[in-house]
């Protein structure tokens, strides 16, 4: 292949993917609840942030026990969201913007109304009685061991009918599916056939390290944390961390199966892939065994920056983790996402600080060596929404309450005008309310703003674009304070230098000897002084420059 056509092949190396939560992007039908129809309304506004993908997160049939990641049909639209036809809709309006589609495919487990389950919970002698992770419990009918489930309790259901316990490390609601037994492997790649010969152009790999289960059902250690790591499992009124989990996920069989992904994405051109890897201590690790050798995945995303800490320390570690574990394979960085709460709120020690942090936020990770992803709201500089527990709708936070508030605060629907009622979302009453200060960070109040967080990241992913060197160029750390995180990113002859001052006073940044001939580069939204070799930096703040 030419340069242009393995670049185009490559689309995803480097990209920037725009997630969207569907049922809070855009409700077009007054139940409150976003759509299909409402996503593709809204996808020219994607398209002015200057993003290459969509990720849609769930939007199948499902009882919506878990919003969507439990699925009951892999193959059709939950009426909620619309038809297939809405999203073909969708994704030819997407494709006519230049965005890919990259569709969540939630494969771990399915619904407990899934006809695959409900015709292997009947017996133990039907045709699918061995298609879910079905044991005999304990001589005193506890169950089978001690793992557990990331929503809270065991990771084992009691079913009556069969007289054994089935796995799930959700809900009791979403049973594991046993990928030990070849006909689910290609049940589910048919699902993803299917998906592909629509036109999607990639798959997001719902817990993609959860597929294989021990077959000997081994008990998992206590859990012992390693200081360096970065990664984590759960947060702390969680005990699903106080395990090592060594046998309920991430087994060495999993490798085979990606690579069966892998061909059949290779069948079709342009294609790509992208795990969520959930291993704690050892995610690094798993990112490297899953993107290595050309013939797993393309890329993953692990939650090592999707934690509270927002120093130069810690993000540079994770990154200098990242390039010792992964030798050839591609990460794909984020500050946020379904799962967490909003990084402004983790990153922010006060009010003032969330636009500053924002915009910091943003062209740090678009500086970043790897693809990124961006979570809808973040563009709009959205705090958590603080929520009463009343209007929980996560079965995660509602367990955990109110140690931990869930997902909910995250997922409030996007705002899009100030002064509309539910700031232009639905007209009817949202699934989860609009916070007014939400409303008043709406997409129409910021349009108008040069200096807003909107059109900083606007104008920072231009910056990104025009730098093909941020695509996929070299990255190495430049020795610094502990408080300044710097690198420099090398390709084709071009060569640049960032520096940031991740705290919140000012900082001074002595160019080493090698780097006299440092020409200062417009970086959006930042105005570092440069005199006499030193770049000095205000609170909050950055630095580019072209090294001659």
């Amino acid at each position: 292949m030419t340069t242009s056509q393995t670049i185009a092949a490559e689309w995803w190396r480097g990209s920037v993917i725009y997630q969207v939560y569907p049922r809070s992007f855009q409700d077009t039908t007054g139940d409150g609840v976003g759509d299909l129809k409402g996503v593709t309304e809204r996808l020219a506004h994607i398209a002015s942030l200057g993003a290459d993908a969509i990720w849609l997160s769930p939007f199948f049939t499902s009882p919506m026990a878990d919003m969507g990641y439990d699925v009951s049909n892999y193959c059709d639209v939950d009426p909620m969201f619309g038809t297939l036809a809405d999203f073909d809709a969708m994704l030819n309006e997407a494709h006519r913007l230049g965005l890919k589609v990259i569709i969540d495919q939630v494969i771990s487990h399915t619904s407990d109304q899934h006809p695959w389950f409900r015709e292997s919970r009947f017996s133990r002698d039907n045709a699918k009685a061995d298609w879910y992770v079905w044991a005999e419990p304990k001589k005193d009918g506890t169950a089978p061991n001690n793992w557990l489930a990331v929503f809270g309790g065991p990771a084992w259901e009691w079913d009556g009918v069969r007289r054994q316990y089935y796995m799930h490390n959700f809900l009791g609601s979403q049973p594991d599916l046993n990928f030990h037994n070849p006909e689910v492997q290609a049940a589910l790649l048919e699902a993803m056939r299917f998906w592909l010969d629509r036109g999607v152009d990639g798959f997001r790999l719902d817990t993609v390290n959860y597929y294989f289960h021990d077959a000997k059902l081994r008990d998992n250690p206590p859990h012992v944390p390693d200081p360096e790591a970065t990664g984590f499992d759960a947060p702390e009124s969680n005990p699903y961390g106080m395990q090592a989990h060594l046998h309920d996920k991430t087994q060495p069989e999993n490798i085979a199966f990606l690579q069966r992904v892998r061909a059949l994405l290779d069948l079709y051109p342009d294609r790509t892939s992208i795990g969520e890897v959930g291993d704690g201590d050892r995610s690094l690790k798993t990112v490297a065994d899953y993107t290595s050798g050309g013939d797993k995945l393309h890329m993953c995303y692990t939650f090592d920056l999707l934690g509270p800490d927002f120093t130069a320390q810690h993000i540079r570690r994770c990154v200098e983790n990242f390039q010792k574990a992964v030798t050839d394979g591609w990460v794909c960085w984020a500050f946020s996402n379904h799962d967490v709460e909003r990084h402004v709120s983790r990153f922010i020690a006060a009010p003032e600080e969330r636009d500053p942090v924002a915009k910091l936020a943003i062209t740090l990770l678009a500086t970043l060596c790897g693809s990124i992803c961006l979570y809808q709201g973040e563009e709009l500089g959205l705090p958590e929404a603080e929520l009463a527990f009343q209007d929980l709708r996560d079965p995660y936070g509602i367990r955990f309450w109110p140690a931990f508030k869930g997902r909910d605060g995250c997922r409030t629907p996007m705002p899009w005008q100030a002064g509309a009622p539910h700031a232009e979302f639905s007209v009817g009453t949202p699934w989860l309310p609009v916070p007014e200060e939400h409303a008043r960070l709406a997409v129409d109040a910021q349009e108008a703003l040069a200096g807003s967080v909107l059109n900083h990241y606007r104008r920072t992913l231009a910056f990104r674009k025009a730098h093909p060197v941020l695509r996929d160029g070299d990255m190495t750390f430049v020795k610094s304070h502990k408080d300044i995180l710097a690198f420099t990113r090398e390709k084709d002859g071009e060569s640049l230098l960032f520096v940031f001052n991740l705290t919140r006073k000012p900082a001074a940044f002595s160019l080493p000897k090698d780097m006299a001939d440092c020409e200062a580069v417009s970086l959006p939204g930042f105005a570092p002084a440069l005199d006499g070799g030193v770049a000095k930096l205000g609170p909050l703040d950055a630095f580019c420059g072209r090294l001659m």
